[in-house]
């Protein structure tokens, strides 16, 4: 059965600031994501949050950008911001970035993360979501997975994974991409992943063309111009068998690296491993990804479970805060804020540059 997993994210609406939505937001999304799957568009659902971030995860037969999908979410989230806005949500709707659906999602705001392929008798994937951070967070747990024999022993002993795999990586600031493999390629593949404000992970797929890896990929201030929030991507991966086991997926995530985000989209702390459906923390928004895992047949999801449940986790993330803590003693001076460039609210800091380059003088 040719099945099509789909995951359309979307910050609408936060208690107290960028947090969480409110039950009755979820509630919401939760009612027309439910009409869908009575009417027979989409096959099962699950709706959670990660931070202040929506998430839809959806199974049908319609492919991947189809237009009946995707309206289907942008209503679901669009039609669910009166609720925000009534109960004083912040944030409400913010990111949407047009006022009417023209299609597909893709470019309006929401991120969209899907594949569709030929499913399995015990088909498993795993949904990574993450809140306060870049599209490109996921570049350096992707490389580990795919790249790094010491951190995954499964592209040694796994026959498909040690053939090599198909990386496609998009260039977001100019809205073009590239494909390089493995092993031929790995030299290109790191120096490239090296700069994931503006070199994004897409997809990964096997050398025979099968997809393994799906990650949004959209900058939101790309899209409008102006800051409307961190871009919080999301990733779907195919598990076990030919594709990654579980824990080589998940354990990908256990160094706690170092990402672009957190408040006001303009510092550097730890992507913290967390549990599903967890508030995106006060901590200076210290950056969170979550887990959830999934088992489907016949396009029937089961689950999800937590991926980052569980004592071993709670190291990584006591030592995430231990990082972060670090790098936030380092106060406002880089690498601890981002370069200018990379600034989200910057209209305070270029007001002040602009005063400085007024004072500058011309050495003799």
């Amino acid at each position: 059965m040719k099945v099509t997993v789909t995951v359309i994210k979307a910050d609408i609406g936060s208690i107290g600031g960028h947090t969480r939505p409110s039950d009755e937001l979820i509630a919401s999304v939760k009612k027309f994501v439910r009409e869908a799957q009575d009417s027979g568009l989409i096959i099962d659902s699950y709706v959670g949050y990660a931070g202040d971030d929506i998430h839809i995860v959806m199974s049908h037969t319609k492919g991947v950008n189809n237009n009946e999908i995707h309206k289907m979410a942008w209503d679901a989230f669009s039609k669910s911001v009166p609720v925000a806005k009534e109960q004083g949500l912040y944030g409400a709707g913010q990111d949407l970035l047009v006022d009417s659906f023209s299609g597909n999602v893709r470019g309006m705001g929401p991120g969209v993360a899907e594949m569709e392929f030929d499913e399995r008798p015990n088909e498993a994937f795993v949904v990574f979501a993450a809140d306060k951070t870049e599209p490109g967070a996921f570049n350096y747990p992707l490389f580990s997975m795919f790249c790094d024999i010491k951190s995954n022993t499964g592209l040694l002993i796994n026959p498909s994974l040690a053939k090599g795999v198909k990386f496609t990586v998009m260039d977001v600031m100019k809205n073009r991409v590239v494909e390089l493999e493995t092993w031929s390629q790995v030299p290109e593949i790191a120096a490239i992943l090296m700069y994931p404000g503006r070199y994004v992970v897409e997809s990964v797929k096997t050398k025979t063309g099968e997809p393994i890896v799906s990650a949004t990929t959209d900058r939101l201030h790309n899209i409008k111009g102006t800051y409307v929030g961190k871009d919080d991507p999301a990733m779907i991966i195919r598990l076990q068998k030919t594709f990654p086991a579980t824990e080589e997926a998940c354990y990908a995530f256990k160094d706690a690296h170092f990402v672009a985000g957190n408040t006001r989209g303009s510092h550097h702390m730890t992507l913290m491993p967390v549990k599903i459906n967890t508030t995106a923390t006060t901590y200076f928004c210290n950056p969170l990804v979550s887990a959830l895992l999934f088992s489907m047949h016949n396009g029937k999801l089961t689950g999800p479970i937590d991926g980052f449940e569980g004592p071993n986790w709670d190291v990584v993330r006591r030592r995430a805060a231990e990082k972060s803590e670090d790098m936030r003693a380092q106060g406002f001076v880089h690498p601890a804020t981002l370069i200018p460039e990379e600034l989200e609210y910057n209209e305070g800091y270029q007001e002040i540059m602009n005063r400085i380059e007024n004072l500058f003088k011309n050495r003799g």
